[in-house]
């Protein structure tokens, strides 16, 4: 029996960012309850939204035990 197909993973890339711009994304993203990596991710898709470009959600993996059988 062949494995189930799992979505692709997210990607991992190193960012160098100017440690004001770190710090000012930390701030906003503590202010919205998210994570910084979701904060830079959310204006990355907000930047390039106002510019025309719709970048699609990927799938997401479903969470909890798998089905029986």
């Amino acid at each position: 029996m062949a494995a189930p197909a799992r979505p692709p993973a997210k990607k991992a890339f190193a960012l160098r960012l100017d440690p004001a711009v770190h710090a000012a994304i930390e701030r906003l993203a503590g202010a919205e309850l998210r994570s910084a990596n979701a904060q830079i991710e959310m204006l990355l898709r907000e930047a390039l939204s106002a510019r025309g470009i719709e970048a699609g959600q990927s799938a997401h993996p479903r969470r909890g035990r798998p089905p029986k059988g």
